[in-house]
């Protein structure tokens, strides 16, 4: 199966933290822009952060600076997002998604630029 494998979702309370994982499954992990994206309820989903698996560049939505870090370990062929401080308005459905032979660039919420998606991983903040 070609496919992202999400892990590390739940709840917790404001000010909390969470990791999520994301693994590659089916697909060549080197030379990818690996993605997260989160979709709240009611609305559209958004990027969060992205890392270039070769070079190491990192983006970050301006929401989650400071408080977000995007890291990979390369021989676990996994990436992953260290959320803190976490507030109600992280809320939402977590994707991983792979943009597999490219690196990252400037457009990198750009959703259709990435070909492998995975199902999805449920963050609850609660206040």
């Amino acid at each position: 199966q070609v496919q992202p494998v999400e892990t590390g979702g739940g709840s917790v309370q404001a000010g909390g933290s969470l990791r999520l994982s994301c693994a590659a499954s089916g697909y060549t992990y080197s030379r990818n822009c690996m993605g997260w994206f989160r979709q709240a309820p009611g609305k559209e989903r958004e990027g969060v952060a992205a890392l270039s698996t070769e070079i190491g560049i990192i983006y970050y939505a301006d929401s989650v600076k400071g408080r977000f870090v995007i890291a990979q370990d390369n021989a676990k062929n996994t990436v992953y997002l260290q959320m803190n401080s976490l507030k109600p308005e992280d809320t939402g459905v977590y994707f991983c998604a792979a943009r597999t032979g490219v690196p990252c660039s400037g457009a990198w919420y750009y959703e259709p630029g990435y070909n492998v998606w995975g199902q999805g991983t449920q963050v609850t903040v609660s206040s």
